[in-house]
């Protein structure tokens, strides 16, 4: 009699549900699931490995030597030492826009999910690297791991976010599209966290702190498997609309026959590409005229978000805060504090992008950062002048932190996916993830040179770039809320003649 009855029950809400058209899609289990261990077994590590390598910086330098000598009789001089941790540094990034290159294949021939599935294997090679290279006394296995994690790193940011905002409802694209970003953010701030002495920050301990992520790969690695494919992924470009609706029935946790909006939804957009089914290479994209404002907008999101001086503030955070009095040790801990910020934001994303929009949270992040870093130069310039200056300059690093959070960290991740149809969105979203990874490389590469030739004014250069960066997107960045991919790229079709800002309905800055 219970089973009749919950199975009446059923019935007669499916009916309502459907009679009524009251269905609004929301956060299920899947849904759920998919962000949770796309975030922990995914961008974590990517975040993780972007800063836990700078706390044993100096033991892996006292190995890399021991071991060129024992191997090969050679001992690094000051000059070779620095050019072999470029090297150990530089092929994590290397890797990085290598796998934003091939996330775009493989999206499309593997799939979202299994393509997700790849990188995870990647990420769990790359730690074995690192646990046995000591053991091995193998240079070339640690550089070999840190290409592997940056490969993995790359496909990630390149993946993920597509896989995840596709499997989303149009209303939630936005807080899935977070999940990325605040888990890089979770990572780099674990990396900081566990390189402290008491933890993984011992002489001896460096292959485990390198390593120690791949528990959580491991974690969720069998998650993985089970979380259905993306149902925009099945209808549009493999054309398996059966496949598509049942894995689209399955995320929503409800029957399809629920569902009649979002599957007319895939059809449109199937119907709208059916007459150019042809493979969107990266070469493609770059040479189609009405997507040139599309790839502008989301290469240049992912650059600034790396050559707004990100990087650089973390590098100088310590600094300052020894100058306004912290010990060594409370340094480190207010720079973590910084990375905490960072994480604190990301989940309030989660919140605020649904409700506010994507273009004015992005344009008062980008502007409020130009002008802080213009301030950061100033109060850099003048620091060992006025007593006081010491502590301006941390509350500017401090709320530097928390703007870049806002909008500038988060979105640019997961644009390129609000804005591209989804047979050229792996080429999108890869062009977009080198473009991050190639900035972050520039940045690396040149602010070494500009810290020793023009020393604070290089927060100067990085606030002009930032503030182009922001003329730029107050032109030309339309709002992506509530618009289907189809409707923002018919809004930017017109290349530079485009003013998608002017449309009705659009919100500004």
């Amino acid at each position: 009699m219970l089973r009749q009855h919950e199975e009446k029950k059923v019935t007669n809400e499916h009916q309502h549900l459907t009679q009524s058209n009251e269905y609004k899609a929301g956060w299920s289990f899947y849904l759920v699931l998919a962000g949770v261990a796309t975030t922990l077994g995914s961008s974590l590590p990517v975040g993780y490995n972007i800063g836990v390598v700078n706390t044993p910086a100096e033991v892996i330098k006292k190995f890399c030597n021991e071991s060129f000598i024992s191997r090969y009789d050679v001992s690094l001089d000051e000059k070779w030492m620095n050019v072999l941790w470029s090297s150990v540094v530089s092929i994590f990034i290397v890797g990085g826009c290598t796998g934003s290159v091939l996330g775009a294949i493989l999206a499309d021939k593997l799939g979202r999910k299994k393509a997700t599935i790849v990188t995870s294997v990647l990420f769990l090679f790359g730690a074995l690297c690192f646990m046995v290279c000591r053991a091995a006394n193998s240079v070339e296995l640690l550089i070999l791991g840190r290409l592997l994690v940056g490969l993995a790193g790359g496909l990630t940011t390149s993946i993920v976010p597509m896989y995840l905002t596709e499997l989303a409802p149009l209303s939630l694209t936005g807080a899935m599209g977070v999940a990325c970003p605040m888990g890089v953010n979770v990572g780099v701030l674990v990396g900081q966290v566990m390189g402290l002495k008491f933890l993984l920050g011992g002489v001896d301990d460096w292959p485990y702190l390198l390593s120690v992520y791949a528990l959580l790969v491991i974690l969720c690695l069998p998650i993985l498997f089970m979380l259905p494919e993306s149902p925009k992924y099945l209808y549009v470009v493999r054309k398996n609309e059966t496949s598509a609706i049942n894995e689209l029935s399955r995320v929503r946790g409800v029957s399809a026959s629920i569902l009649t909006d979002e599957v007319d939804s895939l059809r449109e957009e199937s119907r709208v590409e059916v007459a150019d089914d042809d493979h969107w290479s990266m070469l493609r994209l770059v040479m189609e005229p009405r997507l040139r404002l599309p790839l502008l907008l989301a290469c240049s999101m992912q650059a600034g978000q790396q050559t707004s001086g990100i990087n650089a503030v973390f590098y100088y955070s310590q600094t300052i805060f020894k100058q306004a009095g912290l010990s060594e040790a409370n340094s480190q801990y207010a720079t973590i504090g910084c990375g905490a910020i960072n994480v604190c934001t990301a989940v309030l994303m989660l919140h605020l992008l649904p409700r506010r929009g994507r273009r004015p949270l992005l344009l008062a992040s980008v502007l409020s950062a130009a002008v802080i870093l213009a301030v950061l130069a100033v109060t850099m310039i003048y620091i060992n002048m006025l007593s006081w200056m010491p502590y301006v300059c941390m509350v500017a690093v401090l709320s530097y932190v928390l703007v870049y959070g806002f909008g500038l960290g988060p979105i640019p991740y997961f644009i390129a996916s609000e804005i591209f149809e989804v047979p050229p969105r792996p080429a999108g979203m890869a062009w977009g993830s080198l473009a991050n990874w190639g900035g972050n490389f520039l940045v690396g590469m040149s602010f070494p040179t500009m810290r020793e030739a023009i020393g604070p004014y290089s927060f100067i250069v990085f606030s002009v770039i930032t503030a182009a960066l922001y003329v730029f997107l107050k032109i030309y960045f339309p709002e992506t809320r509530g618009k289907t991919p189809s409707q923002v790229s018919q809004l930017c079709s017109r290349g530079f003649q485009s003013r998608p800002h002017n449309t009705p309905g659009l919100t500004g800055i």
